[in-house]
């Protein structure tokens, strides 16, 4: 893709699963990447994957839900390779999501704590990295919803208000400084068979999903990660504000 060899990318959220695989593809389009994560062994990992096939990348232990190690985040982004170019926002506790039940039983902690993860946090990525980005003349970021935000599901509230509250706060960031250069996008996952999905899913839970969807298969981790790609790079250029489905036809909107 055009326009991201040599461009410094943090991707927030990067030890496993779909942010691993997106740190790994924009590493292959040629970025520096920034693996920030809360697991810094996940993330050391996720770095060394990167850097054994011949590219370039960082690992950085973060925490999302903390203002200050959000700060010092970015800062180690800056101080690694002089500036910063893209984002990523990924990072998620999918211990507290499957605690989240609904309005009436749910344990307010586990709703505290989605709202502090999925939401506060990407909103402290976000407030940290802008500065940076328009240092350098503008940017973009991506931001990881969920298909959830729109389906109306029975369980899941805190998981399903936060994520479209991020899809609010990608369109106020587009608002308020796409003049300035600053794009600011989300994407929205369906059902994507990552090891942490394969190792939990009953057979038959997969087979209802893929029955709802308007597809032949699942999706896997690699049609998030080239959207991720795709949105960052130059070729994405004129796609600001939007929330883009990557779910198979599962939502159709």
């Amino acid at each position: 893709m055009q326009g991201l060899k040599g461009k410094v990318v943090l991707v927030a959220g990067a030890a496993t699963g779909l942010g691993a695989a997106s740190a790994q593809r924009l590493a292959q389009e040629g970025a520096r990447v920034v693996v920030g994560d809360l697991s810094l062994a996940g993330a050391e990992q996720t770095a060394g994957a990167i850097g054994d096939a011949g590219a370039e990348a960082v690992a950085v232990e973060f925490d999302i839900a903390d203002d200050a190690s959000v700060r010092q985040l970015v800062a180690a982004t800056v101080r690694t390779y002089g500036g910063l170019d893209a984002v990523h926002i990924n990072a998620g506790d999918m211990g507290a999501v499957r605690k989240d039940t609904d309005v009436v039983d749910i344990d307010l902690a586990v709703w505290d704590r989605t709202v502090a993860v999925n939401l506060r946090g990407h909103m402290l990525v976000s407030r940290h990295a802008i500065p940076e980005l328009l240092a350098r003349g503008g940017g973009a970021i991506v931001y990881t919803s969920s298909i959830a935000s729109f389906a109306g599901e029975p369980e899941r509230p805190a998981y399903a208000v936060t994520k479209a509250g991020i899809n609010a706060l990608a369109r106020h960031v587009a608002s308020r400084w796409g003049k300035e250069g600053i794009r600011a996008n989300a994407v929205t996952p369906g059902l994507i068979l990552t090891p942490e999905i394969l190792e939990g899913a009953p057979p038959e839970m997969l087979q209802a999903k893929l029955a709802r969807t308007r597809s032949t298969r699942h999706g896997q981790a690699g049609d998030i990660s080239s959207m991720v790609a795709y949105l960052l790079s130059d070729e994405g250029s004129w796609i600001n504000g939007q929330v883009v489905n990557v779910d198979g036809g599962t939502v159709l909107r």
